[in-house]
């Protein structure tokens, strides 16, 4: 996990979100083990229980985040139990006090006691009524992000914001959709 902190320290990010969504991590549907990460519903959230216990140790609990979609079937990584799932998991992080889930895991933020995250095409709009209506502490903005490097000044401006184009997501070419989408100009 060298790599992770290299990275967190040198490109100066505010913090670390683990994937653990849509089947990465968590899922018994796709872990066939049969050694201490595997089987159980503990064994099978161990390997991001440590992870997340690792990267708490090195930065701090007010620095990282967990991604979470115990609901998800996503490219057939689905689980047999999601609610069983997704509670041990707010349990298990309720001592670090963050997490993030989307917000129609009602149930999963009455149990956590920490900051909670939404996140999955929320606007600004979305994202304020989601507060307000406490049904988050916070929103997080990937998409948006990637399409509007400046996004918080949008934001502040209610200004239009960059439309996204998924078919450049995860593709091999280095630039196109990650780093030609435009700044507001200024004036």
């Amino acid at each position: 996990m060298n790599f992770i902190f290299l990275a967190y320290g040198h490109a100066g990010f505010d913090g670390i979100e683990i994937h653990a969504a849509h089947g990465y991590l968590l899922k018994d549907q796709v872990n066939d083990r049969t050694d201490k990460y595997g089987g159980s519903l503990e064994n099978c959230c161990r390997f991001a229980l440590e992870i997340v216990e690792a990267i708490v140790n090195k930065i701090g609990a007010e620095k990282v985040g967990i991604r979470l979609s115990p609901f998800a079937s996503y490219a057939g990584a689905g689980d047999s139990n999601p609610n069983a799932l997704g509670l041990y998991m707010i349990e298990s992080l309720n001592k670090y006090e963050k997490t993030e889930c989307s917000d129609s895991l009602m149930l999963l933020r009455a149990a956590f006691r920490g900051t909670h995250i939404v996140a999955g095409g929320y606007d600004r709009e979305d994202g304020n009524k989601a507060v307000a209506e406490n049904r988050t502490d916070l929103v997080a903005y990937g998409r948006w992000f990637l399409a509007n490097p400046d996004l918080p000044r949008r934001f502040e401006l209610n200004a239009p914001l960059n439309q996204y184009n998924r078919k450049t997501f995860y593709i091999e070419d280095p630039v196109i959709g990650y780093t030609d989408y435009p700044f507001l100009e200024t004036n």
